[in-house]
């Protein structure tokens, strides 16, 4: 999806799913564990991912290459994963839904891998299929940062909705 500062990425989950399909693929070729029980825990580790017409899904990776450094961020910017926002046209910041599959802060820190749902209104949904722009961000009160989405991924992301 993008890049918002120097550290932090916001992918859709596309790659994630080649990942799944990929790994899937393999297991299958190699004969390993063909049993549905296999194939059923594979779907259900990827599917989550799947939007579903009515929402868009990220992975956000916070990267900080320093470890101390790292450290030191996760510990300030706990609870950042419910601080960042999309925005269609000049509609109303739809807040992510961090981490609906288990816990990833704790109370020392934050993680550096959130999974993000955002539900998007029907007329949030209605303005993309016109054309409206997007915006994502993050208000956080030790972060903030914006950017307008690039014409090519903006049309994906319309497209996935229903």
């Amino acid at each position: 999806m993008g890049r918002l500062g120097d550290a932090w990425d916001l992918h859709a989950p596309g790659d994630l799913l080649d990942l799944g399909v990929h790994r899937l693929l393999r297991l299958l070729e190699a004969g390993v564990d063909r049993s549905d029980d296999a194939i059923q825990g594979e779907l259900e580790a990827y599917n989550p991912l799947v939007p579903d017409g009515a929402n868009w899904k990220a992975t956000m990776f916070v990267e900080y290459p320093d470890a101390e450094e790292r450290r030191r961020m996760l510990a300030r910017l706990k609870g950042i994963e419910r601080r960042v926002w999309v925005q269609a046209g000049e509609g109303e910041r739809v807040y992510a839904i961090a981490d609906e599959d288990l816990e990833r802060e704790n109370e020392e820190k934050t993680s550096s891998v959130h999974f993000l749902r955002f539900e998007l209104s029907a007329d949030a949904r209605a303005a993309l299929r016109r054309g409206a722009a997007i915006r994502i961000g993050v208000d956080h009160p030790h972060y903030s940062a914006s950017l307008a989405v690039d014409a090519p991924v903006r049309e994906s992301l319309a497209g996935d909705l229903a």
